[in-house]
């Protein structure tokens, strides 16, 4: 007898964490609470609250309900100890977000946050076989805990598979071997007698997370193709490594199918195919009418294709049948330039900043510019600040340091600056264009957003510039060409031609108008007083706080940092009323776990740790754990704090010359007390408003 060196790992499930036919509460919260405490019960999990906050936090990223009744709530936590499987089978059904409606098969996905890549593998395992009627036919069916626990245990943990009989098909498409459950990578499936039998389609799933929908929608559409009686071969693009499909495979294919909610990667490689698009939910829900649509883009002349080297259609835009509304695609457009500009707003601000923090805030009243003193001098020939001084009246006082290597670095440091923020109108516009029709968009984009910068029309030119270039590059990349001209589209014949288009309307027509319209914006903005300021900081602290990083906090911060100039006070003003105000969040979560940690988990408590340094870096988004577990009282708190503060930055005429850098561009504030009394005073608000509204909260309770 040997005895082996290691012990055995814990089951993943047991019949202490099977509810059978139970009545867990009417809503998903209810339902994760109690297998919290279940597994929690069972000495896997330290702290069932901490476990179900971040389930929830989870949940509140997208919904785990799916189609047939099922919802598989997941999450890694510093609360669990063991990883593990909770089932409930429910009695009534409860809505997890699934379009089909309530869930009567419920699973809790608990991982160790040091689990590494298990549970990702748990929960496709688990995820293919949730896809599969025979296993959950089975699981409904199940009279005992016991039969659960075997159901599920050879899903997730399955024996080896036994060599496939003489002459049977193993559904490969490239030659690499597959078994029943199709391997991460992708799989294929084959059958001769149908009428479509020969045809080979391609697809791509993906889902922003890469775990479940990612290979459901993959198995779904591969189930779909063998009733289809084609070859279908998957590429899951998920959290994992992904396996590209073989070029030749990709050659030989009659369409494609892309089953994605983020962009597809390596997606030039499917150029001049037919395309199916969509969202991964549907793939999910309507897999037979999506191979169906694959069969028939691939004998239709005029079906949607994906454009060559990468341009055209892009994900965000040719979807066929998709899940996806008009808004929300123009939303994602706008938030790609809005993303792509940020760091240009970031680095040429900041570098603008340290030029006024070593040279002094006239350096940009040097005789003809910043520029010149680097042109004219070096290390070796450093300029003579007294005599600029006295050539200058604008330069004397403290307006300009009197150390002349002081005012070569810091003019150096502004005009690299200078030169960065120049691109922001240009990247902006770029990058829109380029979220509407992928890399043919870039080149028309940026320069429609140079001549949105000549004309003066500033921000608003450079949104009207990019969209007007993405559409006119998106339309012409669908244009049916010869195939030997395809490859001149991409690269040479859409950017000249979507340039000239969108260019030469910003020159004749639009870019007078939308000067107008900024400089108007900019005079504004430079008269606001009293009320009318107080107020405005109002509403800009209330949309740096409401989605903490998404839209419409991006959406405050474009408008500051793109009108601000440091010949404009008000824009100064408003730069300063969006920094503070981004900053409450965080701050008030890093105060209010610090004042009554028992109302946080653990891992909120640590995460509260880190909010303090990401806070005061002017990191919005380190209040997002606390607001994705409880965003009915975070997010109403940090509004309330974010307010005031505007309100007060507003009044007090706090001016900020950089855009982003939190308390660490204190030397780039006209009055750094202020800012500082009116960020402590929104902070410690929203602290206040969270620890009341947490207190008097009703605690969910497991059934």
């Amino acid at each position: 007898m040997t005895t082996p060196d290691t012990a055995a790992p814990p089951r993943l499930i047991t019949t202490e964490l099977v509810r059978l036919d139970a009545d867990l509460g009417s809503r998903k919260e209810d339902v994760i609470a109690a297998l919290a405490e279940t597994v929690a019960a069972t000495g896997r999990a330290t702290s069932a609250e901490g476990l179900q906050r971040d389930a929830m936090a989870r949940e509140a990223q997208s919904a785990t309900g799916l189609p047939g009744g099922i919802a598989i709530p997941h999450c890694r936590s510093e609360a669990v100890t063991t990883a593990t499987l909770a089932f409930a089978r429910l009695a009534p059904k409860v809505d997890f977000g699934a379009p089909d409606g309530g869930a009567d098969l419920a699973f809790l996905i608990a991982a160790p946050a040091s689990g590494g890549q298990e549970h990702l593998k748990l929960l496709t395992a688990l995820a293919r076989a949730l896809v599969k009627p025979a296993f959950t036919t089975a699981l409904r069916e199940a009279k005992t805990p016991q039969e659960i626990v075997d159901l599920v245990t050879d899903v997730v943990t399955p024996k080896p598979a036994a060599a496939p009989a003489a002459g049977a098909t193993t559904g490969t498409a490239t030659g690499t071997t597959t078994s029943a459950a199709p391997a991460a990578a992708g799989a294929a499936s084959t059958s001769g007698s149908s009428s479509a039998a020969g045809k080979v389609v391609v697809a791509v799933t993906a889902c922003p997370t890469g775990i479940a929908h990612t290979y459901m929608a993959a198995d779904s559409l591969v189930a779909a193709a063998e009733r289809a009686g084609i070859t279908l071969k998957v590429e899951t693009q998920g959290s994992g490594a992904t396996t590209p499909l073989p070029a030749s495979l990709i050659a030989s294919a009659d369409a494609v199918i892309f089953a994605t909610d983020v962009p597809v990667k390596g997606r030039e490689r499917f150029a001049g195919k037919p395309v199916i698009a969509s969202g991964v939910k549907r793939a999910i829900n309507e897999p037979d009418v999506m191979v169906a649509e694959a069969l028939k883009a691939a004998t239709d002349p005029s079906a949607a294709r994906v454009a060559g080297d990468g341009g055209g259609a892009s994900a965000s835009t040719a979807v066929q049948g998709g899940d996806v509304s008009f808004w929300v695609k123009v939303r994602q457009v706008l938030l790609t330039g809005v993303s792509y500009m940020i760091p240009f707003v970031a680095a040429g601000g900041l570098l603008i900043a340290l030029g006024f923090l070593l040279a002094g805030y006239r350096v940009t009243n040097l005789p003809s510019g910043a520029d010149s003193i680097l042109l004219n001098n070096s290390l070796w020939n450093l300029p003579d600040v007294a005599s600029l001084k006295a050539a200058e009246p604008l330069l004397q006082g403290d307006g300009l340091r009197d150390s002349a290597l002081l005012v070569y670095l810091g003019a150096m440091l502004f005009q690299i600056g200078a030169l960065a923020f120049s691109f922001l109108v240009p990247a902006l516009a770029g990058y829109i264009s380029f979220g509407i029709a992928d890399r043919p968009g870039i080149a028309p984009g940026f320069t429609a957003g140079a001549v949105a910068v000549f004309t003066g029309a500033g921000f608003l030119g450079g949104l009207v510039g990019g969209v007007l270039a993405g559409l006119v590059a998106y339309a012409f990349s669908r244009l049916d060409v010869p195939k030997w001209l395809r490859g001149l589209m991409p690269v040479m014949i859409i950017p000249l031609v979507a340039s000239i288009v969108a260019g030469g309307l910003m020159f004749l027509f639009l870019g007078r108008p939308l000067a107008a319209a900024t400089n108007g914006l900019s005079s504004w903005l430079s008269g606001l007083t009293g009320t009318s300021a107080i107020l405005l900081g109002v509403i800009l602290g209330l949309m740096m706080c409401f989605d903490l990083g998404g839209p419409v906090n991006k959406a405050a911060y474009a408008f500051a940092t793109a009108g601000l100039s440091v010949s404009n006070p008000g824009s100064m003003q408003v730069m300063a009323a969006v920094m503070a105000a981004g900053m409450v969040p965080p701050l008030a979560m890093a105060l209010a776990t610090a004042v009554r940690p028992k109302l946080f988990s653990a891992v909120e408590q640590e995460n509260g740790k880190a909010a303090w340094l990401l806070g005061f870096s002017f990191i919005s988004e380190g209040a997002i754990p606390f607001a994705a577990a409880d965003p009915l009282r975070i997010i109403p708190a940090s509004m309330a704090g974010g307010a005031v503060t505007g309100a007060l930055i507003m009044a007090f005429q706090v001016q900020l010359s950089a855009p982003h850098g939190g308390l660490f561009v204190f030397f780039a504030m006209n009055n750094f007390v202020l800012f500082i009394a009116a960020l402590v005073v929104g902070f410690v608000i929203s602290a206040a408003l969270v620890i009341v509204l947490k207190s008097t909260a009703k605690r969910p309770v497991a059934a």
